[in-house]
This record gives structure tokens, sequence and C-alpha cells, in this order.
């Protein structure tokens, strides 16, 4: 048995290396699963990073609507969602959803 070995020590050896760097090229930290991995997640991002911008932007416009020069408009149309007021003679109905 210590022969055989012996005689085919290289190639042995050359089949553990390959088989020890194909384990690690595919799997662990920096393998080829890992990658794969991480390359979701980074899409992933990208597309919260654009939803946020996206936020960021309209936010600015309705923080520019309430800046300097006033629009009426926006402002009665806040009035009207946040605090359920209505002009003279008009009707507001609350509509509850029973599935909460």
């Amino acid at each position: 048995m210590f022969n055989i070995i012996k005689k085919n020590y290289f190639v042995l050896l050359s089949t553990f290396l390959i088989l020890y760097f194909i384990f690690n090229l595919l799997s662990g930290e920096r393998g080829f699963f890992s990658y794969i991995e991480k390359k979701n997640i980074l899409q992933t991002l990208k597309k919260e990073e654009l939803l946020i911008t996206n936020k960021i932007k309209d936010f600015d416009f309705k923080n520019s609507l309430l800046d300097t020069n006033l629009d009426l408009d926006y402002i009665e149309s806040l009035i009207r969602e946040r605090f359920l007021f209505g002009k003279k003679n008009e009707t507001i109905y609350i509509i509850k959803n029973d599935k909460d």
C-alpha cells in the first residue's frame, strides 16, 4: 500500500490540490456562490436606492410648494386630507376599512 502511494505521489498530490482549489473557488467568502449572493444584494440595494431617491425628490417638490411662494391649492389639499376640513355646504364622508 505504501509503495502504491509512493509511486503515485504526484498524482495524489495534484488531485488533492485540484480538489482544494475547486472547493475554494466555489464556496467560501470569496467563492462563486458568495459572488452571486452579493450580486443579488447589490441589485436589491440599487432598487432601494432608486425608491429612496424618488421619495426625496417628491419631498423636495412638496417642500418647494410650501416655500416662499405658497401654492394655495396644495395647502388646501393638505388641510382637506389631514384635518378633514371642507368648504361651506360640503359634506365629508369618512370610509373606514373593516379589514384593518
